[in-house]
């Protein structure tokens, strides 16, 4: 069996998407040959600026019209369920069919979900799957329908049973998959922190030649009413003191029309490729990652975890987490004291925290030992990788087991 089984990857989004799910894909993926591996979505990638190549990429083209953003949501939505979705299904039935992979990787996320269900419950195909964030969180009740978000969120555990391997985004979701489907996952796998990334932080010293003191925020605000209230904490904060604070905004999307959005102080850096952005973190003070100040979504705040703070470890930045103390964000964050954490909804009494907190003169090096010690223990990217292969090389046996019976 080959170290590397020729492999399919099948999920929403393309090989070059943005956001945390894909940049957690692509990082398992490193170093996989290109001949090797082959890609099925329901999006089609737009641009190559992350670097990763396919031999083959097939798309079950979801049509941009019928995407259940504001406009007659749920209509669109049964629509899709109804009429797209089991034609999709049978795109990636043939999909596989051509490509014949020896592994099948799926990461059923929000429209991949019906498809794959589709394509693969109950017909023998052997795969991994992977669960990045569970269906039903945010606003997709409203926007999906809430039936159909319990459908959809009933076939993902299907899919997690009947897979050969597992892996879950962190330990809460994968001791709540297992309570509930009696499956249990092979790994925990997300974003990690690289060999590289280990030898800077190891260097010690802060690696900003930046004047003041500079606060990076990267990826989408996923909690707005919490990012407002952060900002409104922090201008009051800034006002009394000695350094001159900005706010640096990395992301696909623009903020400049927001209430809260300030060109004074905050600066947008936009989407850049994940080399340039560990390159512009570096050259910042703190990183801010929130989660819900209530405990009112258990499924998203206590399940998930957000890339955005691996993104920190790795480059060295102290994390300012605001959070409430039960998210998987705020439980790391105050075991490992990677930063400051609060779980305040009181604008006040977070300015005064935050005051002295940023008058911190060197907080890389003052938490570096900190962020060393979080990383190696939960966040090795080699290691993630190697557990990953692995899981990959039992699909890939278990797909030709049967062929040495005849």
């Amino acid at each position: 069996m080959a170290d590397f089984p020729k492999l399919l990857v099948a999920t929403e989004f393309p090989p070059n998407a943005s956001g945390g799910g894909p940049a957690v894909v692509r990082q398992m993926l490193a170093g996989y040959p290109t001949d090797r591996l082959s890609w099925w979505s329901v999006r089609s990638d737009s641009n190559k600026k992350f670097g990763q190549n396919v031999g083959a990429h097939r798309v079950a083209r979801l049509p941009e019209k019928l995407y259940p953003y504001r406009r007659l949501p749920v209509l669109k939505s049964g629509i899709l369920e109804n009429f797209w979705a089991p034609w999709a299904a049978r795109h990636l039935r043939k999909t596989i069919e051509d490509l014949k992979p020896e592994a099948i990787w799926i990461i059923p996320h929000d429209w991949s979900i019906f498809p794959l269900a589709g394509a693969l419950l109950g017909n023998g195909d052997q795969f991994h799957c992977s669960i990045h964030d569970y269906v039903g969180i945010h606003d997709q009740p409203r926007r999906f329908g809430a039936n159909r978000c319990e459908r959809m969120a009933g076939l993902v555990d299907q899919l997690y049973v009947q897979a050969d391997t597992r892996d879950a985004i962190c330990q809460p979701m994968a001791e709540d998959l297992e309570r509930r489907t009696g499956a249990k996952a092979d790994q925990i796998a997300r974003a990690g922190v690289e060999p590289e990334d280990f030898a800077l932080l190891e260097k010690g010293g802060a690696l900003s030649t930046q004047q003041g003191v500079r606060i990076a925020y990267a990826g989408s605000i996923l909690v707005p009413e919490v990012f407002r209230f952060f900002v409104e904490a922090l201008n009051l904060a800034r006002l009394k003191l000695k350094a001159l604070l900005t706010l640096e905004l990395f992301g696909a999307h623009s903020h400049r029309n927001e209430t809260w959005f300030e060109s004074s102080w905050m600066h947008e850096r936009g989407n850049l490729t994940e080399p340039d952005l560990k390159k512009a973190l570096r050259e910042c003070h703190w990183g801010f990652v929130p989660m819900s100040l209530r405990d009112d979504e258990p499924r998203y705040n206590r399940i998930s975890f957000p890339t955005k703070y691996v993104s920190c470890l790795a480059t060295g930045l102290p994390t300012i987490v605001l959070a409430h103390e039960a998210t998987s964000v705020a439980k790391i964050a105050r075991a490992y004291a990677t930063g400051f954490y609060s779980g305040t909804s009181n604008r006040e009494d977070l300015a005064a925290q935050l005051k002295v907190v940023l008058s911190e003169a060197n907080p890389r090096e003052k938490f570096r030992n900190a962020l060393l010690n979080c990383a190696r223990k939960e966040f090795d990217a080699t290691q993630m990788r190697k557990g990953f292969l692995e899981c990959l090389s039992r699909v890939a046996k278990s797909q030709v087991l049967p062929s040495t019976h005849l």
